[in-house]
């Protein structure tokens, strides 16, 4: 494997844990945006695996989901991108 085609592995795996883990917490992506301190495009490239990150918005991201920074960096899969606007949840009938 090419050294960057392991960068674009690893990119993978960490917008891959991110994602995972701000669902798992029920945050959406402008609460970890916001939480992070970080711009809210930034952090949805990031979820795609589409742009690099540095060792400081690693330690953010992993701050704001309370979990230690190397743990965005387990073997993980990006779900599949889904054209548009995700639908709006109803909360159904009274």
């Amino acid at each position: 494997m090419t050294r960057s085609a392991r960068v674009v592995e690893v990119l993978g795996y960490i917008g891959a844990n991110v994602r995972r883990l701000r669902l798992s917490r029920g945050l959406t992506q402008e609460q970890l945006a916001e939480a992070a301190e970080l711009d809210l495009r930034f952090l949805q490239r990031v979820e795609r695996g589409q742009t690099n990150v540095g060792v400081a918005v690693i330690v953010a991201l992993a701050g704001a989901l309370g979990v230690p920074p190397g743990r965005l960096f387990r073997k993980a899969t990006l779900p599949e991108a889904k054209p548009g606007r995700p639908r709006k949840r109803t909360q159904g009938w009274r």
